[in-house]
């Protein structure tokens, strides 16, 4: 049984919807449903197979805020974008939004913390039977770069997410719900994040679907730094992020979740051809 959406032409495109005021690239722009349901019809319009809705950022140093508060934001958008008849994701790590917006009609769960926020998410998840995407995840934003110390980064990763997928075959999740996402930036250091991007082969040979989400991270603001080392503003990020698009669809990966979706849509076109021409 496949719970995956999934494309024959191309690999999976997930827009970014942030109904947050902090998120780093976005934050305050799509607060108002209606703000937020229009950039979401302009995402599906330029490619998205999914639109990616979260209502509590998880950029480093981030604060939390409450449940109540985190499914306040994100319901009303999942409910008229599920009027609409749009693929959505909710990007969350609390069970009980999770239950909420797939009760109003999504359809994954993008769990940064791997199912380590909240130990309910298997049951949910499990019952719904919906995909759950995995992030490989070692804590809370306000405190995670403190956390980004490994011996091998690929290797202890790869442990990590696999410890995942037991505990999550464990509470009865089928295998073919789950996603893995290496978690760029997410405890981890630019170096970090270039050899994990460097093995995406040996994430995808986990025998997993795996996800991609590099887009305007800051790793790719210091990569771009001006001369002076200022580094490059999260809204000039968008050529790197396409290449690392690009760059992902060769190495198998089955999607990438970025902010501008339609040179993203492009380029991971453009790559599938070159793979289907290849003898």
């Amino acid at each position: 049984m496949s719970y995956l959406p999934n494309r024959p032409d191309r690999i999976v495109v997930m827009g970014v919807l942030n109904v947050t005021p902090d998120s780093f690239s976005d934050g305050g722009r799509y607060a108002s449903v209606d703000d937020a349901v229009a950039h979401a019809v302009q995402m599906r319009a330029d490619g998205a197979d999914l639109i990616d809705v979260g209502g509590e950022s998880t950029r480093p140093g981030a604060q939390r805020v409450e449940a109540a508060e985190e499914t306040r934001r994100v319901l009303p958008v999942v409910k008229a974008l599920a009027a609409q008849g749009i693929p959505i994701s909710v990007d969350t790590y609390r069970a009980s939004v999770a239950a909420a917006a797939i009760e109003a009609g999504a359809s994954v769960v993008n769990d940064v913390s791997g199912g380590l926020g909240d130990p309910d998410m298997a049951r949910v998840v499990r019952d719904a039977a919906c995909p759950w995407i995995l992030m490989h995840w070692r804590g809370h934003s306000a405190s995670m770069q403190q956390l980004a110390h490994y011996d091998d980064v690929v290797s202890d990763v790869r442990a990590e997410l696999s410890a995942r997928v037991d505990a999550a075959l464990a509470a009865g999740v089928d295998r073919d719900q789950l996603v893995l996402d290496p978690g760029l930036g997410f405890a981890k250091t630019a170096a970090h994040n270039w050899a994990l991007l460097a093995s995406l082969e040996s994430l995808v040979a986990l025998g997993f679907p795996v996800l991609v989400a590099s887009s305007r991270k800051s790793f790719l603001g210091t990569l771009l730094a001006s001369a002076d080392g200022v580094p490059r503003p999260v809204s000039d990020r968008e050529d790197a992020t396409t290449a690392l698009t690009a760059y992902s669809a060769l190495r198998g990966v089955w999607g990438v979740r970025v902010h501008e979706v339609r040179p993203s849509v492009d380029a991971a076109l453009a790559m599938a051809a070159i793979t289907a021409a290849s003898p």
